[in-house]
Order: C-alpha cells, then sequence, then structure tokens
C-alpha cells in the first residue's frame, strides 16, 4: 500500500466535499521532525476555494480525514500546515510484510537500458583523489538505478593514446634504463607515472636552457627538443611503426595491471571498456553527413565546424584542416559507437565539472544530427575534490595517489578502531580486513555523501570518526544490530508485532516504509548523496530506538517481537543502501 497516495487521494475527495469543486492537487511532504506527525498537507492554496482563512481550513480538512478512520489517526493544525499522523496499524502491517525482505528497496522489471560511463583514466600516470571520486560516483549511480528497474552498462574509456602517452614513453626510453615493475618493486601504473614527472622536469630544463640562450618563451616552449621528439614518436605510433607501437603496448600493459589492482581495492568495475586508440579516428562519417546537411561548415582552409551561437555558446572546431580527428570527433563517434553496440535509453557521462563545455556542445551536436539517443545523453557532472594546499597537479607529481590515499585510510582505522577497543576476540587476519573495511567504506561515505555538484575538501580523519555523520558510524549502526539478533535466538519470528507503538519505533518503521521512494529519488536526482544521507537517518532512528527501549530485556513478546522485526529490516535497509554506495557491511566491530 503507498500511504502518501491513500492519504491525497482522501484529501481531494474532502476537499472536492467541503467546497463542491473537483480536487486533484493534494501533495504531501514529511512533518518536520520538531512537530507531530507523520505527513503534512499544506493547504494556503485552498483558501480561494474554501473562503476561510488556512487554520480554519485545515481544521476542517483534518475532521474530515480522521472521521474517515483508516488511514489518519489523528492531526494538529500549526497556522495553514496539517500535520498528519498515521495509525499504528500501517506501520506494523508494513513491517509484517517486510521484515525478512532481504531485497526490500529494489524495483521489478526493467525501465529502459542505461550506460553509465566512469572512471575514463590516461595510461600515464596511476589513478588519484580526483579518479577516486568519480569512480565511486559512476559505480554508485549505476548501482542506484539498477535499484531503481533499469538495466545498466557500466562503461570505461580509457585514454591510452596521444602526446601525454608518448611523453611517459620517450621519458622512459631516455631514463628508464630498462626498469620493469618487477625490476622495480613498483606497481605498473606507479611506475609510468614516475617517467611523466619526469618528463617534465626534463621538457622545463630544456626551457631554461633555450631562455638562458636568449629564445623568447613561447618558441622555447615549442622547440625544447624533448617536446619535439615526443610529437615524432606520436607521429610514428599513428603510422603503425612497430618498434613505437610494442613500447606503448608494454608500458600500457603495466598500467592495465596497475589499474586492476586500485580498481578491485575501490570495489568498482567495468562491463565494457572503450579504448581511445580504437576509437579515436571515429566520428569522421558523421562529420561528412553533418556537413551534407548542413549541420557543420567547411572553412576556407578545409577544416570544419558547427556554429552553436544560437544555443549561446561558440563556432566549435570538429574537423582539423588537415583531416585529422579533434578530441569532439571521437566523442560524436563514439557516441554512435555505443549506441549501435548496446541500445541504451540513456548515456549518462560521470566527468568532472571542467568539462561541461565540452558536452553542451556535443549534446548539441548529436540532437543536430538527428540521432534519436541525444535526448537521453546526460553529464553528471560533479566538482573537483581540492587538498589543504590546493589543485592536484598530476605533472608535477603533487597529486594525492589513489593507492597512497587507500593505505592511509586503511592505517586511521586500525589507529582509530584501537583507540575505542573494538578489538576483542579477532584474530589479525579478521583486524586486517576490518581496518579495510573501515577505512574504504569512510572513504566512499566521506566522498558520497556530499551533491556530487559540490567542490569538496577531504579531510581523512573526520571521515573515520565513529560517532560523526560518517561511514563507520553506519558501518556501527548495522554490526549492533547483528550483535542483538545472534543473542535473540528464533522463538520471537514468529509472534505478532503488538501496535502499541513508541515514537521513536514509528520514526524508525517511517524511515524504513520511505527506503524505495529514497532510491528513485536518487536516480531522478543522479545523487548518491540521497542514499548516503538516508543510511544517517536511519541509523541514528534506530539507535534512538536501540537507546530508549529495551529489545532483548523486553518481557511484552509482541513488543519484542515488534523490535526485533524492526531491528533486521533496518540490518537488511542499511546493508542494501550501503551497497548502492559500494560500501561493504562489517558484521562484527
Amino acid at each position: 500500500m503507498n500511504i502518501e497516495q491513500v492519504i491525497a487521494e482522501q484529501i481531494n475527495k474532502s476537499v472536492e466535499e467541503l467546497y463542491g469543486q473537483p480536487y486533484n492537487q493534494a501533495k504531501l511532504e514529511k512533518t518536520n521532525k520538531d512537530f507531530e506527525g507523520d505527513y503534512t498537507f499544506v493547504v494556503f492554496p485552498l483558501t480561494r476555494l474554501s473562503r476561510t482563512g488556512p487554520q480554519e481550513t485545515a481544521q476542517a480538512i483534518g475532521e474530515k480525514l480522521t472521521a474517515a478512520g483508516f488511514p489518519v489517526l489523528k492531526f494538529n493544525v500549526v497556522k495553514g500546515f496539517l500535520n498528519l499522523t498515521v495509525n499504528p496499524t500501517v506501520w506494523t502491517g508494513f513491517l509484517s510484510e517486510n521484515w525478512n525482505n532481504i531485497h526490500f528497496g529494489a524495483s521489478s522489471g526493467t525501465k529502459g537500458k542505461v550506460m553509465v560511463e566512469y572512471s575514463s583514466p590516461n595510461t600515464n600516470k596511476p589513478l588519484h583523489l580526483g579518479h577516486i571520486r568519480n569512480n565511486l560516483l559512476g559505480y554508485s549511480i549505476a548501482e542506484v538505478m539498477k535499484a531503481a528497474g533499469y538495466e545498466v552498462v557500466k562503461a570505461n574509456l580509457i585514454n591510452d593514446r596521444g602526446i601525454h602517452i608518448c611523453k611517459s614513453m620517450l621519458a622512459w626510453q631516455r631514463f628508464g634504463n630498462g626498469e620493469t615493475p618487477e625490476s622495480s618493486g613498483l606497481k605498473g601504473d606507479h611506475l609510468v607515472g614516475k617517467y611523466y614527472v619526469q618528463f617534465d622536469k626534463a621538457y622545463k630544463a630544456e626551457i631554461e636552457e633555450l631562455l638562458s640562450g636568449g629564445m623568447p618563451k613561447d618558441e622555447a616552449e615549442q622547440q625544447a627538443p624533448i617536446l619535439l621528439e615526443t610529437q615524432e614518436m606520436l607521429r610514428k605510433w599513428e603510422a603503425g611503426d612497430q618498434a613505437t607501437i610494442e613500447l606503448w603496448r608494454t608500458m600500457n600493459g603495466w598500467v592495465y595491471k596497475g589499474f586492476e589492482h586500485t580498481y578491485n581495492r575501490l570495489g568498482v568495475n567495468f562491463d565494457q571498456f572503450y579504448y581511445e586508440s580504437n576509437t579515436y579516428t571515429l566520428g569522421k562519417d558523421l562529420i561528412a553527413e553533418g556537413l551534407e546537411k548542413g549541420v557543420f561548415y567547411r572553412k576556407d582552409d578545409g577544416s570544419v565546424w558547427i556554429d552553436l551561437t544560437a544555443e549561446g555558446l561558440d563556432h566549435k572546431l570538429v574537423l582539423r584542416k588537415d583531416g585529422t580527428s579533434v578530441y569532439i570527433t571521437q566523442d560524436i563517434g563514439t557516441a554512435d559507437l555505443k549506441y549501435r553496440e548496446h541500445k541504451t535509453d540513456r548515456s549518462i557521462y560521470v566527468v568532472g565539472n571542467e568539462q561541461d563545455y565540452h558536452f553542451k556542445v556535443l549534446f548539441l551536436i548529436m540532437q543536430k544530427l538527428g540521432r534519436p539517443y541525444a535526448k537521453g545523453m546526460y553529464h553528471l557532472s560533479y566538482g573537483m575534490v581540492d587538498l589543504p594546499s590546493g589543485k592536484m597537479k598530476s605533472r608535477e607529481g603533487t597529486v594525492v595517489d589513489a593507492d597512497d590515499l587507500l593505505s592511509e585510510m586503511h592505517k586511521t582505522a586500525k589507529e582509530k578502531t584501537i583507540e575505542l577497543g573494538k578489538t576483542e576476540g579477532m584474530n589479525d587476519a579478521e583486524l586486517d580486513n576490518l581496518y579495510e573495511s573501515l577505512g574504504i567504506a569512510a572513504l566512499k561515505f566521506f566522498i558520497l555523501k556530499v551533491d556530487p555538484k559540490k567542490r569538496m575538501l577531504f579531510n581523512p580523519a573526520e571521515s573515520i570518526d565513529f560517532q560523526g555523520d560518517t561511514g563507520p558510524f553506519v558501518l556501527y549502526t548495522y554490526a549492533r544490530i547483528n550483535s542483538v539478533l545472534k543473542q535473540a535466538g528464533s522463538e520471537w519470528q514468529s509472534v505478532v508485532p503488538g501496535t502499541d507503538l513508541h515514537s521513536s519505533e514509528t520514526e524508525t518503521l517511517s524511515h524504513l516504509y520511505n527506503y524505495p521512494k529514497t532510491v528513485l529519488s536518487a536516480c531522478n536526482d543522479y545523487s548518491p548523496a540521497v542514499i548516503a544521507q538516508y543510511c544517517l537517518d536511519l541509523a541514528k532512528s534506530f539507535n534512538r530506538l536501540y537507546n530508549e527501549l529495551p529489545l532483548l530485556r523486553e518481557t511484552d513478546q509482541g513488543k519484542k517481537a515488534l523490535r526485533l522485526k524492526t531491528a533486521v529490516l533496518t540490518a537488511n535497509t542499511l546493508k542494501n543502501a550501503c551497497g548502492l554506495l559500494g560500501i561493504k557491511m562489517v558484521e562484527r566491530m
């Protein structure tokens, strides 16, 4: 039963009976926690119909609803706000139907097919903190959409070619002396990233030398020998030079093994990989098609452009004068490839807000080309992650490395857990798993609880707090419930729950009832933060119940069954909700 819908229909009927005019616009809100009630109906817009003040209008509707009986038990009026308290049997009935449903909150059927593209790393450096936010957002929104009833394809477009990749390759040739991950003991992505940083140092040194010889800065930046050699390496790669291709494959292979380790530790995965080396020439046929349709125009020098000034943008290059692709040419072709392969209804690009303009242009181009999937393209634009020292810079080696951060989170979780004395009775392997789970959960929750659109500052120490609005707090609540249920036995499971509810029981059951709606809200808003906030609210609500009411010591069997079944559904729901955030629960703490 959808209790909001039932009450809304009763309000519509009451308004029509009271004021003699058809009405179907009743909408309910959750009652503010500072007032008594479960749902609130705002009556101010109805005063035109009632021709009375808001207080009188709300009073009249409230009396009609309570006279009708179920499901509204009582009401109170605060100015023009009609606060409604639901009959407790609504909550106990809901509990009886769902208390042991381990899949509670997941929608059945399918609403369509969606591709979520995220991660999109470059193969010239390891993943860093910015990549972590991207991966966690992409994975989570994919899981949220699955739970909301969509078929989801998780995709990763890897930027594995181009001048930036050749910079690492050339630096390794110059300075590497045959170094490998095996010989150095470094993860492959770290090894390649080391040479990307070395390239930048060598490049700057050569620029300084040219400047000291009197060359202008702009010219020096273009004429540095190491850059010219890198450009030549890219030309060789594009021409299929065997030695260059072999080096590229070897170094990319090192990086992929490194990425796989980091992805596994982060707990993210993909169904489909695309590689820029395979897609960078795509799009040229669509440019030709667009020229025929008048979507694009060709300048006298042979370059191809699109005029988007009517849409408030500018002229955008889509093909160079020598016929080579630019980045958006590839994206145009890749968008078509994705649709041909997967026939998705929606395509979601998880990319930082620095690329907002790029995606506006891309989506407009696909619409002008008449692609049927264009309206389903969406840019999940997120804010950058800042450090206390400022913005991250890969070339200078000042990023927060993802692997280092994950290890730091493990260490911090260990220190905090030992400090709180929560390690009794666990062996070394169990403790190591606990520290890893807590550290990863703290990282994920801290990042995902922030609205994706907002820029954020990451604070590892704050994220690991067991008492704050954190992942460890939610995990501790789940472990506490597990401990209670292990002690409770099983006799209570067949007992019919009582119906005399304490306010903390009503609050927790109300939160639980709203979980499926919360999943849909997070899906519609493309915001895992909605799920994270729900986890916090539910955990706090259950902890209030736990602290105010006896569970195992309750002598009234109906009350005991009610609380323990509420505990089971709370644990299942926290586990499901955290699963949408990519967080694995800890059974024992």
